[in-house]
């Protein structure tokens, strides 16, 4: 039997790259046909994962692509290998601009926006990125549970402060990252922050219940400005954004198997994200929900108008929009 082990597992590892072949076959490639030479566009969380792979997609298509990112370091970093990646051109056209922006903290938020507001004469995209998952119970710098503090309330004060900007830029667009786990989540008035009791799995499937709520009433508030706001789900990418969650020592070979041969890749996960931020066929397009590049329906408790309503209103008391 022991013997044979080496032999499963080759046979494993054969039928699984020729399952990730045939998946990479089958999948339409990134498009590269677009063109956003004159737009600016910022990604929230862009250092890494879905955002990183954005942002070079994005400035591939010539955008001037602001990357806000908590660690300075890593996202220059990111910033470089990016550079290298798509190569220089000859006209000038595209740009990559790191800008430090901490969604746990409203003051690196507000200071974030001011210093967009100063520089930036137009704003054509906002894409809000950025996560944390599942995550011990921990608190943001004002007191907030940091899964919906990050998730839902840093970039509901992101999107309100530069809203002006997206506006007198408009045609425009706003891209919300959620998630397909907000079919877990409820919205629990009694409890947004998690002060009476603490699950990370739920907390992170509210966040992003809520950040489908917000973008639908955000939606319904734009409606005639000229700035559309969509929600999507990435799909199961292989990202750092499981960093939290505890793998058993002796089951990380078949996992990061499984992962390599199932999961999405990052450039992959984005492009519903890129589809959303650039194609004409969603010129117009508003308060939807997509996967794959494509419309999808939504469960009844991510269409509540009264709750989303609701959850609006505390949002603005809960990051000082309203006192």
């Amino acid at each position: 039997m022991a013997a044979a082990l080496p032999a499963l597992a080759l046979g494993a590892g054969l039928l699984v790259a020729a399952w990730r072949w045939l998946r990479g076959a089958a999948r339409p490639g990134p498009g590269r046909g677009g063109s956003m030479r004159g737009k600016t566009v910022i990604i929230t969380g862009a250092n890494s994962g879905l955002g990183r792979a954005a942002a070079a997609e994005l400035l591939r298509m010539r955008a001037r692509v602001i990357m806000g990112c908590r660690d300075r370091a890593r996202a220059e970093r990111a910033a470089r290998e990016i550079r290298a990646e798509v190569g220089e051109r000859a006209d000038g056209a595209g740009e990559l601009v790191v800008r430090e922006l901490d969604l746990a903290s409203l003051r690196s938020v507000r200071a974030f926006c001011h210093r967009v507001l100063q520089e930036e004469s137009r704003l054509d995209v906002l894409i809000n990125n950025a996560g944390i998952f599942q995550c011990p119970y921990m608190k943001t710098e004002d007191g907030f549970e940091m899964q919906f503090g990050v998730n839902h309330l840093g970039h509901f004060l992101l999107t309100n402060l530069l809203l002006g900007l997206l506006k007198n830029s408009a045609p425009s667009r706003i891209v919300v990252v959620s998630s397909k786990l907000y079919k877990y989540g409820e919205i629990n008035f009694e409890d947004l922050n998690s002060e009476i009791s603490y699950n990370k799995s739920f907390c992170y499937s509210r966040s992003k219940l809520a950040n489908i709520l917000f973008a639908r009433e955000l939606a319904r508030r734009l409606e005639g400005t000229g700035v559309t706001v969509n929600s999507l789900h990435p799909g199961i990418v292989r990202t750092n954004l499981g960093r939290h969650v505890n793998i058993p020592l002796l089951a990380k070979p078949l996992f990061n198997l499984v992962s390599w041969a199932f999961f999405k890749t990052p450039l992959e996960g984005a492009q519903t994200s890129i589809y959303l931020a650039s194609s004409p066929d969603v010129e117009g397009v508003s308060g939807k929900y997509f996967g794959d590049c494509k419309e999808e329906e939504l469960l009844p408790k991510a269409m509540d108008d009264l709750v989303a309503r609701k959850l609006w209103d505390i949002s603005e008391v809960m990051v000082g929009l309203l006192k």
